[in-house]
Parts: structure tokens; C-alpha cells; sequence
């Protein structure tokens, strides 16, 4: 009976920690096609409102290093309830805005906020699921996140053309204040041992950089997420100016990717209970190398399968990276998990940001840069052959 209690609190548990995770895509997929007419209204060029959606991603990238020693010393649950909070009341502010100068500064408070949920979320993973099972929760959680780039832009296409874009982040506000009654009610916290350390120290990061096996698994999580965003950010390029497709088809594209993405994520775990998460991640590796190959190959036929066949290998390899890396980056960590989330996130947010903005700065063709997006990847697989690589992968807790 009291198994049959436990693995219940562990299904809500599961349903609060998907609900957390998605605040942060929601804040950048919803209102994409509202993005002309907020230029129009703000009478800014368009970069200039692209700036919201860049900004909210700094803010969450640098918030990580804050939100996560705050999780190990005041409680995932206070966390995850404070960035909810400050979620909701910048969307509000957001919603507000009568200049772009006001707007942005709403979007930097909402990209704390979302980095603020998203730590809590990994940290109570660790907590709950240990470093064994974390990685095909972690895979489940970005299943869920994958919904969101195949719905949010058609909920908030709907709710700009119907009642304008500030709608948008109305939307949010509401969206947060649920979300925060209902953790306010049924989240339990998981840490059950509160860091005694000062909250900002340099030791505690320090702690976590020097463990070899995180850095080998972040840095993982980093390359293959700049594959995505390289992919984001390239797919307008090829697909729209390039192919000529219309606006429409390029959605349908987009969704098809995460459709992908989402199959992937919830196969992953799978594979993971039945091979392991070292085979998961050797698998999606070489996935990656697959896909690499084949967009250097298919660059030559211009239609829209070609671009996007090696998407979606990358999108499946990256569900496995993902799933067996994240959990292993976080495994040999007690009670600064939180901590160590916030360092992933940062290395998996910011750092990718960075690969792919030094990588468009080569001038390279689209699917060049795509292409060697994937194969910085690839050496990785080496290293996991090797004895060392082997030792990183089964360090835990």
C-alpha cells in the first residue's frame, strides 16, 4: 500500500515538474506570430523586437547560476513558486508595455523567472528519481517541451489575430497563476538536505566544474543543443527565402520536426531501461554523424525533404543525447544538485548560444554550418569508448 502511495506522489510529482518546464518555451513559441504586428505598434524595426525573445534567453541563462544555489538552500519549492511569481508579473508588465524600452526590461524579468522554474524542475528530478532513473525522466520532460513549439504558435496565431498580441502574454499570466495555486497546493519539497553554504560561492561552482564527468556530459548537452538551435535559426533561411515556401508550409514543417521530437523523447526512455544510457548516448551520437553526413550529401537537391531529413535524425539524436547526458551530468551530486542544474542549463542555454553565434559568423552555407554543428559531436563517441570515458559515464552519487 504504501508503494501504491508512493509511486502516486511520484505521477503528481511528474505532473508539476511538466508543468514547470514548460513556462520557458511557452514565453518565446507563443507569440512568434505576433511579432510583426508588436513592431508595428512599438514602431521599432523588426531586430529590434527580435531583441525580446534574445534577451529572455540571456536572462535565463545567466539566472541559472542564481537559481540554482537558491534551490539547494532555500528548497526547490520556494524556487520553483518565486519564479512562477516573477513569470506572471513580467508577462504582466509585458502586457503593459507602452515602449519597446519597458518591454524588454519585462522579458529580461521573465527569462529569470523561467530559469528560476526550470532549475527547480531538474534539481527535484535528481531528488526524486536519483542519478540512475533521472536521465528517462529528464527524456519524458523534454517530450513534454516538445509540445509546445508544435502547439504555442498556433494558440498564440489564433489569439493575435483574434484580440492582438498583447493577448499573448495575458495568456502567460494566467498560465502562471494556475500553474502557481497548483503548486502552491500539491508540491512537496524534495531536498532533504538544505545546503548549510553561503548561496553565492565561488566553491560551490567550482565544486561541480571539476568533476570531470559533468564537464564531459555538459558539454554533450551544449554541442547537441546548438545543433537545434542552429536549426531554428537557419530553417527561415533555407526553407522560406531559399525554397520559396510560404508561411504555412513552413509551420507544417516546423510541427513535423516536432512530431519527431516528441516521439523521440518518449522512446528514448525506453531504450534507456532496456540498454542503458551509455548505449542511448553512443546511439544518438552516431545518429548525429548520420545526419551530418547526409545534409553535406542532400545540399545539392532543393526541396524541402532534403534540408529536412537530417533535421530530423538531429531532433531524434538529440532526445537520446539529451535523456543520457542531463542525468549523468547531475549524478555524482547530493545537495548541490541544484547547483549543478543551474551549470547545465547554462552550458545548454548560453553556451550553445554561443557556438552557434560564432559559427554564423564564418559565413558559411546554412547546411555547412548545420552539417558541422553535428559533427563536432561525432569525437565524443571516442571518448566514451575509452576507459576514462567509460569511468566518467558510471560516476554517481
Amino acid at each position: 500500500m504504501s508503494n501504491a502511495a508512493a509511486n502516486n506522489g511520484n505521477q503528481m510529482q511528474i505532473v508539476l515538474l511538466v508543468l514547470l518546464v514548460l513556462f520557458s518555451p511557452l514565453a518565446i513559441d507563443i507569440y512568434l506570430p505576433a511579432l510583426p504586428q508588436m513592431a508595428e505598434s512599438f514602431s521599432v524595426k523588426h531586430a529590434l523586437i527580435q531583441d525580446t525573445i534574445t534577451w529572455f534567453l540571456f536572462a535565463m541563462g545567466l539566472g541559472q547560476l542564481f537559481a540554482g544555489p537558491l534551490a539547494d538552500k532555500l528548497g526547490r519549492r520556494t524556487v520553483a513558486l518565486g519564479g512562477v511569481s516573477i513569470y506572471a508579473l513580467s508577462a504582466l508588465l509585458a502586457w503593459g508595455a507602452q515602449t519597446i524600452e519597458w518591454m524588454l526590461l519585462a522579458r529580461l524579468l521573465q527569462g529569470l523567472g523561467a530559469c528560476a522554474t526550470s532549475v527547480a524542475a531538474f534539481a527535484t528530478v535528481r531528488d526524486i528519481f536519483g542519478p540512475n532513473k533521472s536521465g528517462k525522466v529528464i527524456s519524458y520532460l523534454n517530450g513534454a517541451i516538445c509540445f509546445i513549439p508544435a502547439l504555442a504558435p498556433i494558440l498564440g496565431s489564433w489569439l493575435t489575430q483574434e484580440f492582438g498580441w498583447r493577448t499573448n502574454f495575458s495568456f502567460m499570466v494566467l498560465f502562471g497563476v494556475l500553474v502557481y495555486l497548483v503548486l502552491a497546493v500539491a508540491m512537496k519539497e524534495t531536498n532533504p538536505k538544505p545546503s548549510c553554504e553561503p548561496v553565492f560561492r565561488a566553491s560551490r561552482y567550482m565544486a561541480v566544474l571539476n568533476t570531470p564527468s559533468f564537464l564531459f556530459h555538459a558539454c554533450l548537452c551544449m554541442f547537441s543543443m546548438a545543433v537545434i538551435l542552429a536549426y531554428v535559426t537557419s530553417a527561415p533561411v533555407v526553407l522560406i527565402e531559399g525554397l520559396g515556401l510560404s508561411m504555412n508550409n513552413f509551420t507544417l514543417w516546423f510541427g513535423i520536426n516536432a512530431v519527431v521530437n516528441i516521439a523521440a523523447c518518449l522512446s528514448a526512455p525506453k531504450f534507456m531501461d532496456k540498454y542503458g544510457t551509455y548505449n542511448a548516448l553512443v546511439t544518438g551520437i552516431l545518429i548525429l554523424g548520420i545526419g551530418g553526413i547526409l545534409m553535406l550529401f542532400l545540399a545539392q537537391y532543393q526541396t524541402p525533404l532534403a534540408f529536412m531529413l537530417p533535421i530530423f535524425l538531429s531532433s531524434a539524436s538529440f532526445a537520446f543525447i539529451l535523456g543520457g547526458a542531463a542525468g549523468k551530468a547531475l549524478a555524482p551530486f547530493g545537495d548541490k544538485a541544484g547547483t549543478a542544474a543551474a551549470l547545465l542549463g547554462l552550458f545548454q542555454m548560453s553556451g550553445s548560444g554561443l557556438v552557434v553565434a560564432l559559427m554564423q559568423r564564418l559565413d558559411m552555407q546554412p547546411h555547412v554550418m548545420i552539417a558541422l554543428q553535428m559533427f563536432i559531436v561525432v569525437p565524443s563517441v571516442f571518448i566514451l569508448l575509452s576507459k576514462t570515458g567509460r569511468k566518467w559515464h558510471a560516476t554517481l552519487a
